[in-house]
């Protein structure tokens, strides 16, 4: 217990596994904490006495069961073996720490998901920026960037880490500017100098400066990318030798999504439990590496029209040639995660039939790469060309190792025949010795007549002879007992002793030749592992094309158009996931859209609930993401200017768990996007100011909507509304056009038939909307009485003429000075903060009073 404690003390906030015999123990606090995550047994230790402390535990060999649900609960786990034999001490047992195994660093497929990558995060404020890093240890993918609090924000919402590294006096910093939804952990101030960050990483990659890379001007990056080695050798992970780069992300190669944008649009992760993300309906991968990287690519859009346009290119050659797609389609199903088992070779944790699905994989390239290189188009010859046959290393592995290799080495019998002479002699030895065992048990039965006589062996006492009680007179003098059982006795002899010893010996030097040989072929791979992972993101690239290939013939997706201008026009358009969740034989009601800059900039949607509008404009923005990744769409036609940010405000996302309203969160999400768009830029408004009263809607409404028409980037912009008022807004707002989600009104009900049409809508339906959703029959009239008396009560047009008037305000005479107006305009003025006012808000109020001035 004194080693124990001493060893804790190393580990305090890390649940300590600690070896005793066939056993790992916790104590303490941690029995109790393990106890109730596993379902094991907890007990005491010297119950009753002044050391009475809880104990529970596992069997060693259950450690891949129980650990994975100790890092899924959250846990630091370390583990802490036996260093040495105890048959070779007679001392207590030296054991220390060979591994901590935390959420962010996990090498066990239990933990791991097939088509997630798990990152390790470190956030630390630079001088001028935030840096941020991030590592999949189990691929060794490792990247770097810096930037603003929303750029940082946006690339840990991607990325989506399981455990993130920082400053402990940076922890309120941290908090204060991205919440506490990471689960953190706090490092000693001191690893984020620059100096030494810079010194683990060029040890690391064994070069003078970390130009090669591209991000030796990433200060703040680089001390995060170097805290992130720094961890890896503290939780005992010293062999990387799989993480042979780092890589740079610049924001000006993607697609701008915030975090709001990535939640609404349900990219990778459904917003409710019954939910279906776009990952989960465009996923035809067949490998797991091609799993990840098309996640990779749904987070980060490309605004590189000629990259975009490579992908396009090769989706084409592949639905053009279906011979080589399909031998892709075979051939892929068959490569294993090259990447996660590089890691393993590394860290030396490979198993022998890991090895052997290495080897096989390896073997299914030989083909792809031919059917690819020796096709008739050039995209795919360049997908062929770039991988790299593993001739010697797939000769090496069969020479080596057996076919039907075991999970494990201490399984033994891994060694291929024929590899060496001594190990094939003394397997023959072992295997002529069972030929020697039958033999004795033949010559014994003979020669005293014991016809149930049997040889075993246990660990207990070797190798005996079982004679049962029946024939136990007839056993020998010379014959020595050992053992009595209920039936039976057990002897030993000379001769038999003496034929154990061979065996034995034989046996532990099979043992020890194959680990020996292992650990030769496990370090001659390790000089692959840059190949290997060229390979690996090769084979990834293919299975995401050939992925695009099959999800465009079973969706009907077309190839989208990119033009160099802002324009957005889509014809037919449909929604990715709704589609794939109709009911057999029903249609998805398609839709156009088209949106610029010069005539038809906002585009205001009004229209009933349940008639489509959020769905409209969810599949817009989906559509844009599909032709920037990319892929195919699902559409028509569609012809497009590269979409540098997209921002939506679509649907309710009340944060009253951290304090905000409804309403607050609206308006969060609302500057976010009007403090950040450019002209370029993709802009998705569902139901602004519902959240407040009518009036106070209305006019946040309108007013959002006037800034967007009248800001100099004049960003493409779908605008959703319940309020009817805004219709008005295109007698003022050349650029601002009225459509309506149409329906169709019968009887005693209404018809969705969730078609965009010119024009704007006067009705919201909402009551019908009740009646569909079963609402009392006495609620429903006593609403349309009140809504009769409403709109008997309020002069809608009275209203209309305010808000118009509110904008188009009466023109300012300069001659009449006691005019209401110019005082007002000259209050206005006085009132306004000229320190905080920025260039373009300032150009926007002079543009006002102009317009305003002209009448």
């Amino acid at each position: 217990m004194k080693q124990y404690n001493q060893i804790k003390a190393k580990y305090p906030d890390a649940l300590l596994l600690f070896r005793v015999g066939d056993f790992y123990e916790t104590f303490g606090s941690d029995a109790i904490k393990a106890s109730k995550i596993l379902g094991i047994i907890q007990t005491k230790r010297g119950a009753g006495s002044s050391s009475e402390i809880e104990l529970a535990g596992f069997p060693h060999h259950s450690l891949n069961t129980y650990l994975p649900k100790l890092v899924k609960a959250g846990c630091r786990v370390a583990i802490c073996d036996q260093l040495e034999d105890p048959k070779m001490t007679k001392t207590i047992v030296k054991r220390g720490v060979t591994e901590l195994v935390t959420p962010g660093v996990a090498l066990n497929d239990d933990v791991l998901e097939q088509k997630k990558n798990n990152y390790l995060a470190a956030v630390h404020p630079g001088k001028k920026n935030w840096g941020v890093s991030f590592l999949d240890i189990s691929t060794g993918d490792f990247l770097t960037s810096e930037g603003s609090v929303d750029h940082i924000d946006q690339l840990l919402q991607k990325f989506n880490p399981s455990e993130v590294l920082i400053s402990k006096p940076k922890k309120n910093y941290f908090t204060e500017h991205f919440g506490t939804q990471q689960a953190a952990f706090y490092m000693e101030d001191w690893v984020f100098q620059k100096e030494f960050c810079t010194e683990l990483l060029t040890q690391h990659f064994q070069t003078k400066t970390l130009k090669g890379f591209g991000v030796d001007g990433l200060e703040a990056g680089t001390i995060t990318a170097g805290v992130i080695l720094h961890y890896l050798s503290e939780t005992q992970h010293k062999q990387l030798q799989h993480i042979h780069a780092i890589q740079a992300i610049s924001s000006e190669d993607y697609v701008g999504i915030d975090r709001f944008t990535a939640r609404n649009l349900e990219l990778l992760y459904p917003n409710s439990r019954e939910g279906v993300s776009l990952i989960d309906v465009i996923d035809f991968t067949s490998t797991a590496m091609g799993g990840r990287m098309l996640r990779q690519w749904v987070s980060f859009p490309l605004k590189s029209i000629k990259k975009i346009q490579e992908r396009h290119q090769a989706i084409k050659g592949f639905m053009n040639q279906e011979q080589v797609r399909e031998e892709a389609v075979l051939r892929l199903k068959n490569i294993g995660d090259i990447e996660r088992l590089m890691s393993k070779i590394a860290t030396q944790k490979v198993a022998p039939r890991e090895l052997i699905q290495l080897k096989n994989s390896l073997v299914e390239l030989i083909p792809l790469k031919k059917h690819l290189s020796d096709s008739t188009d050039s995209k795919l010859q360049n997908l062929g060309f770039g991988l790299h046959n593993c001739d010697e290393l797939i000769e090496t592995l069969t020479s080596t190792l057996k076919e039907e290799a075991p999970v494990s080495t201490t399984k033994g019998d891994f060694i291929a025949d024929g590899f060496s002479e001594e190990l094939d002699e003394l397997r023959n030895l072992r295997k002529s010795g069972k030929d020697h065992l039958d033999k004795m048990v033949e010559q014994e039965t003979e020669r005293t007549g014991i016809s149930s006589l049997k040889i075993a062996f246990n660990n207990v006492f070797g190798y005996y002879i079982e004679v049962r009680n029946t024939h136990k007179d007839k056993v020998p003098e010379e014959w020595i007992r050992k053992q009595t059982l209920v039936n039976a006795e057990r002897y030993i002899t000379e001769e038999l002793k003496e034929y154990e010893s061979k065996i034995l010996g034989a046996q532990d030097r099979i043992q020890s030749l194959e680990l020996g040989f292992y650990a030769e072929l496990i370090n001659k791979i390790q000089n692959t592992l840059g190949v290997l992972k060229q390979n690996a993101i090769q084979i990834a690239t293919i299975d995401c094309l050939v992925g695009f290939t099959l999800l465009a013939q079973k969706q009907n997706y077309n190839c989208p158009k990119l033009t160099e201008g802002n324009s957005l026009d889509i014809k037919e358009g449909r929604h990715p996931v709704i589609e794939n969740q109709l009911a057999v034989g029903e249609k998805y009601i398609t839709n156009n859209v088209s949106l610029n800059r010069e005539e038809q900039q906002v585009i205001m949607i009004t229209g009933p609930n349940m008639s489509g509008k959020s769905a409209l404009l969810r599949q817009t923005a989906l559509i844009v993401i599909l032709a920037q990744m990319g892929s195919f769409v699902p559409a028509d036609e569609v012809n497009m200017g590269i979409v540098d940010k997209i921002f939506t405000r679509v649907g309710a996302s009340d944060n009253i768990s951290l304090g905000e309203s409804t309403f607050m969160v609206e308006m969060n999400e609302s500057a976010a996007i009007l403090n950040n768009i450019t002209d370029s830029s993709l802009v998705l408004l569902d139901e602004i100011g519902r959240g407040t009263s009518t009036y106070d809607g209305i006019s946040i409404a309108w007013a959002i909507a006037e800034y967007l028409h009248q800001h100099p980037a004049k960003p493409k912009t779908l605008f959703a509304t319940h309020y009817h008022e805004l219709n008005e807004m295109t007698q003022t707002f050349e650029r601002i056009k009225n459509f309506n989600v149409s329906v169709k009104e019968l009887k005693d009900s209404v018809l969705f038939l969730r078609k965009l049409t010119p024009g704007g809508s006067a009705h919201s339906f909402g009551i019908h909307v009740a009646k569909m959703a079963g609402m009392p029959k006495t609620v429903l009239a006593t609403a349309e009485r009140k809504l009769k008396f409403l709109e008997k009560s309020h002069q809608e047009e009275d209203r209309k003429e305010a808000l118009k008037n509110s904008t188009q305000d009466m023109q300012l005479s300069f001659i009449n000075l006691d005019d209401p107006l110019l005082e007002a305009l000259r209050e206005e003025i006085k009132n306004l903060d000229i320190d905080t006012l920025t260039p373009v808000e300032a150009l926007m109020k002079l543009n006002d009073i102009k317009r305003r001035l002209k009448g």
